[in-house]
Order: C-alpha cells, then sequence, then structure tokens
C-alpha cells in the first residue's frame, strides 16, 4: 500500500474525526477506496472502534433513482436508523466515472434529496468528514494523469493543518465581527450581503479533507446584486458553466447559465431556501492551485470565493440568528484572481487574490 494511504487515514481518524474506542463508524465508499477503507479499518480496529461500510456507489444509485416513480421516494427508516445509532460518518468521494449520473432526471434527484433530508440533517449533527481517493475517473475529469492526481490530491490533503489553521485564523478575526461584505470581480460580479451577528469558521480539515476555506453564512433577505460563477460546477454528473444569478431581497430573481440551465433551474426550484444563499466561502488552500472539476478542492482553492445556494452551516447560524433551510446545498467558485477585491466593512481585504495580511498585497 502507498504510505501516503495509511497517512491520508491517519489525517481522517486522528485530526477530522478524533474516533475513539468505542465509537460506531460507518465508512462510505467504492471499492475503487478500498485500500483508504482497509487502513481506515485497520485504525479503527487499533483504537477499539466498530467500523461500518455503507454506499451503493454511482453505478447502483443511478440504476434505482431511472428506476424509481419520483413520487413513491419516502424516509428510508433503515437507513435513517443507522446515522441516528453512529457516532462518525466518513465518506470517501472516488469514482470511474464522474458522469455516472448524467442521464438521471434533475426533478428525481431533487425529490430523492428531499425525502432523504433528515438523513442529512441527522448526520451533519455527527462527527463527519467528507473525502477524496484518487480515482482514474476522477483524475480524468481534472484532465490528470492517474498518477499526477495521486499527487495532487495527497499534497492537499497530507499536510500541517496546525500551521494552515493559524493562517486562515487571520481571516476568521476580520469576518467575525463585520457587518457587510461587497465582493467584485470584473464586469461580472458585484455583490454585497450582511453577515452581522453571524459566525466565521476556520476549516481546516475537520469535516472537510483537504479543508482550506473560512466562511459564514449571509442573514437570508439581504443578499444584494449579481455574481457570474465563472468557474463549472459539475451537479448530478452534468456541467454548468457560466450561471449567473440575480438577487434581489437575497432572493435570486433571474438565472441563466451557457449549458445545463435547466440542471440550475432544478435546484433553484427545489424549495423556497434554495432559491436563497446559505455560505461565502473563501479559498485559502495554497497547495490546491488548479481547477479539477471537484468541488471538494475547487471551492479550497487560493484566489477564489464561492457561495452556497440553499442550506446554511447551523455552526455559522447562532441561536437568534436566521437560519436558511433547504434539501440543497451547492457550492459555486468565483475566480478572484485578477480585476476583483473583496471588502469588508467597506476595507479592502483581498485583492486580485492576495490578503491585506500577505506579504504580496497592495493596496
Amino acid at each position: 500500500m502507498d504510505p501516503r494511504i495509511r497517512e491520508h487515514a491517519e489525517v481522517v481518524i486522528e485530526h477530522s474525526t478524533k474516533i475513539e474506542s468505542g465509537d460506531n463508524v460507518i465508512i462510505s465508499g467504492s471499492q475503487l477506496a478500498d485500500d483508504l477503507v482497509v487502513a481506515l479499518y485497520e485504525l479503527c480496529g487499533e483504537r477499539g472502534a466498530n467500523p461500518m461500510r455503507m454506499g451503493a456507489g454511482d453505478r447502483a444509485m443511478r440504476a434505482y433513482l431511472n428506476a424509481a416513480d419520483p413520487e413513491s421516494f419516502d424516509l428510508p427508516d433503515h437507513a435513517m436508523a443507522a446515522t441516528e445509532a453512529t457516532d462518525v460518518f466518513i465518506g470517501i468521494i472516488g469514482t470511474a466515472n464522474a458522469s455516472e449520473r448524467s442521464d438521471v432526471d434533475p426533478q428525481t434527484t431533487s425529490a430523492y434529496k428531499q425525502a432523504t433530508k433528515p438523513i442529512a440533517d441527522e448526520r451533519i449533527g455527527k462527527r463527519w468528514v467528507a473525502t477524496q481517493f484518487p480515482t482514474p475517473g476522477n483524475a480524468q475529469k481534472a484532465e490528470m494523469s492517474t498518477e499526477a492526481y495521486e499527487d495532487f490530491v495527497w499534497d492537499a490533503i497530507n499536510k500541517d493543518w496546525d500551521a494552515q489553521r493559524e493562517h486562515q485564523a487571520q481571516l476568521v478575526e476580520i469576518l467575525d465581527p463585520a457587518s457587510e461584505v461587497h465582493i467584485k470581480s470584473g464586469d461580472t460580479t458585484d455583490l454585497t450581503m450582511s453577515i452581522d451577528g453571524m459566525k466565521t469558521v476556520n476549516d481546516y480539515a475537520e469535516k472537510n479533507l483537504p479543508g482550506g476555506e473560512v466562511f459564514t453564512a449571509p442573514i437570508p433577505d439581504s443578499v444584494e446584486g449579481e455574481v457570474l460563477f465563472d468557474m463549472p460546477l459539475n451537479v448530478q454528473g452534468r456541467e454548468i458553466r457560466n450561471a449567473r444569478l440575480v438577487f434581489e431581497d437575497g432572493d435570486v430573481s433571474e438565472h441563466s447559465a451557457e449549458t445545463n440551465e435547466d440542471v440550475l433551474t432544478s435546484l433553484l426550484d427545489t424549495d423556497d431556501g434554495a432559491r436563497r444563499l446559505g455560505e461565502l466561502g473563501i479559498g485559502m488552500n495554497r497547495d490546491i492551485d488548479q481547477f479539477t472539476h471537484n468541488m471538494l478542492f475547487d471551492e479550497k482553492m487560493g484566489d477564489t470565493v464561492h457561495m452556497a445556494i440553499g442550506r446554511a452551516i447551523e455552526e455559522c447560524v447562532p441561536d437568534g440568528q436566521p437560519l436558511n433551510e433547504s434539501a440543497v446545498h451547492t457550492d459555486m467558485i468565483v475566480d478572484m484572481s485578477e480585476e476583483s477585491f473583496i471588502a469588508v466593512d467597506g476595507e479592502v481585504v483581498q485583492r486580485d487574490g492576495t490578503f491585506v495580511f500577505e506579504d504580496e498585497f497592495e493596496n
């Protein structure tokens, strides 16, 4: 086994989930990620934890969703029971074909997400982490050789997370007490939002591995302006390019996309909360230095911001603050490397991808 796989597993167990004796652990991952699953099982055994593997894989889920009547979807009680009984959930991404579900009707996927939303909500309350195993399918999507993709993934994952936390803490100190954020990029993105009273979270690979972002939640009805997400996103196996959203009083009043606009429309029509922003995130992992068509990595990339339509992350929303609820949480990315700035309460804190606390910053 590649020693980097064992190191990857150690980061998951020791840093991200902090598994202890007696913990019930669900591990979800395809057969392509068997080496990582084996390493995780071994470490669980060393700690006296109780692992159980779940997850049907993309081919099986495609077959199920295409065969099912969306009106018949109901909460699967046995899956809910397993989620309630577990202490830790580890989700491993890795596929032979990143477009496996591209021929599933988007409305079917939305209906399934709505039916199983209580499971997702229950899981969020556990110790959990989502991570990536470098598979040929994801390497191909990233337009990289398998070996180069392996190097890329493990360079982004097996790193000094304490140092990364300290670097990102500088932005948390700026955002946490702030009231308003203004994001401008070229002539296509000009957006303001209030984060007054919301909490800013330092993501240093506890729930996402790799980590490498700072994120918060906007007050739902405060978002105003327009944004062009100029980096592609993959949803339900389909690529949406140049998604454009216009916000009025927090709601999406206009939208368009260069490709697969129907998929974007389906997402926005999932429920009322899907037409509002649930997250503002700022990428800070400099070891992620190229776009790979994989949101787990791409949203952490330096010189980017991302925003998620749909569900807000509860950790960002203190009691008494408005929580945007939805069955979806879909991140979309804006390139901030040129002709751009982020201003917080009127002060520029990032220009052309460089932060005010970095040596290269020029005001």
